[in-house]
């Protein structure tokens, strides 16, 4: 059994369109579980520039998978081993959600294992 990291990661600014309406940040935060393959998230670490809360949103498929709040100029670690695993074909991309109007910057960093 062989497995590869992969990585979504970066530094992001964006202008929220509230927290209840979450949008790709970048076209590199998206990942395809390739046949033959399953994935397992590892974890996500986050910050956030801004004065207001902001959300990461872990989409699978289109759908919501998870969320991920990060305080006002705070950070966040969540720790996501054997949670479950991503079947070939899986679509996961990074989303963010802030108030309305909120300018903000996050670091955003999720980690996944790629088990062949």
């Amino acid at each position: 059994m062989r497995s590869t990291p992969r990585f979504l990661q970066g530094v992001y600014s964006f202008e929220g369109k509230g927290l209840d309406a979450p949008f790709l940040l970048d076209a590199a935060l998206t990942y395809i579980v390739p046949d033959g393959a399953t994935t397992q998230p590892v974890y996500f670490r986050g910050g956030n520039a801004a004065e207001e809360l902001v959300c990461v949103v872990l989409m699978r498929d289109g759908q919501a998978m998870r969320y991920f709040p990060i305080g006002a100029r705070s950070d966040t670690h969540v720790a996501l081993r054997v949670v479950e695993d991503l079947e070939p074909g899986t679509g996961v991309e990074l989303h963010a959600a802030a108030p309305a109007g909120v300018f903000s910057t996050v670091v955003v960093d999720f980690g996944l294992m790629e088990i062949e």
